[in-house]
């Protein structure tokens, strides 16, 4: 309702300005000359209003880096007109100069902001300069956990309002698996695609792709590349990949290991607990037998090694928790 009633002041005021452009129009003025200046003010609200309704999600950080982006250009004209005007009145057309001048520093200062705008964060009408807010720190993907897919289901729930980054060298690995000529890598990197492009789709996840090269990344492997930018961006590298896990808490950068989540919320079965599985295939040991519950748990089932194919009652022994996963340590119940 706020929105339509902006709207609606705004064509109100673009109808007073054309107003007060043909009160100060001369007398000897062709009578059209009026209606042309009503016509041509209002289309260009209008344009406005349907460019402004048609792109209703529009981006902080570009619209505050052109805004900043003009007015420093606007300043540095006045400095250097002001620093080199006599220079200038040598030139003649002083006016042109400024023009000119302006319009050249405005576009440098905005496309300088604009490819630096992950370096900072400016936030209408405060400034963020403590950088340690938890909700503002960005997630980088690596390949591993958009191939997985868990992530698209994680972030649908909501649990993570941060801005999710694929960079581009992640993602032109993910494009070279996607077009291998091994059929398994080939499905694994078109199902991280097809992950990628859910997210993309979804309103409600913020994905950026990192498109910036930064210097301290020139040679250094994939997994190395993601710490170091997860340490330039002040972020949190998510994986399930063990060993990038390892290196980046070497490197002092956060984690979340989607593996460990999913084994937070496994259900805890205790020892002397009993449960219903069915026997899947024969185990390592002698007597052993394996199954799986729901969530791929893997159950090792003593004595079960010969009723294969059988749901039995087994009860808990032990269980071991290990960062690949969980597995569950049972016997047959006999009572």
């Amino acid at each position: 309702m706020a929105l339509i009633v902006l709207r609606l002041f705004f064509l109100l005021c673009a109808g007073g300005v054309s107003a007060i452009i043909n009160s100060s129009l001369p007398s000897g003025s062709s009578e059209s000359l009026p209606w042309l200046n009503f016509v041509f003010i209002m289309g260009v609200a209008v344009v406005m209003v349907i460019v402004d309704i048609y792109l209703p999600r529009k981006r902080i950080d570009t619209i505050t880096s052109v805004y900043f982006g003009v007015l420093i250009g606007v300043l540095l004209t006045y400095i250097l007109t002001i620093a080199a005007a006599p220079l200038i009145e040598q030139m003649g057309n002083v006016n042109d100069v400024r023009l000119v001048m302006g319009l050249l520093l405005c576009y440098l200062c905005t496309s300088v902001l604009l490819q630096t705008k992950d370096d900072f964060r400016f936030l209408i009408p405060y400034v963020e300069f403590v950088r340690e807010v938890k909700g503002f720190k960005p997630l980088i993907l690596d390949t591993s956990v958009v191939i997985d897919g868990r992530i698209a289901d994680l972030v649908s729930t909501g649990v993570f309002d941060n801005q999710l980054i694929m960079p581009r060298f992640a993602l032109s690995e993910l494009q070279a698996i996607a077009d291998s000529s091994d059929k398994l890598r080939r499905t694994r990197g078109r199902r991280g695609l097809d992950v990628l492009n859910r997210l993309r789709a979804d309103d409600n996840v913020d994905l950026q792709i990192f498109d910036r090269e930064l210097p301290e990344l020139a040679g250094q492997t994939v997994d190395l590349k993601l710490v170091l930018l997860a340490k330039h961006l002040e972020g949190k590298v998510v994986t399930g990949d063990f060993n990038l896990n390892k290196v980046a808490k070497v490197q002092g950068v956060q984690v979340i290991n989607l593996n460990e989540i999913s084994n937070a919320l496994r259900p805890v079965f205790l020892p002397d607990e009993t449960f219903r599985l069915r026997v899947i295939k024969p185990g390592e040991g002698p007597e052993q037998g394996i199954g799986y519950l729901d969530d791929g748990t893997m159950v090792v089932v003593e004595g079960g090694r010969h009723r294969i194919g059988q749901e039995l009652d087994v009860r808990v022994t032990s269980t071991l928790q290990t960062n690949a996963g969980k597995m569950i340590f049972t016997k047959v119940d006999a009572r």
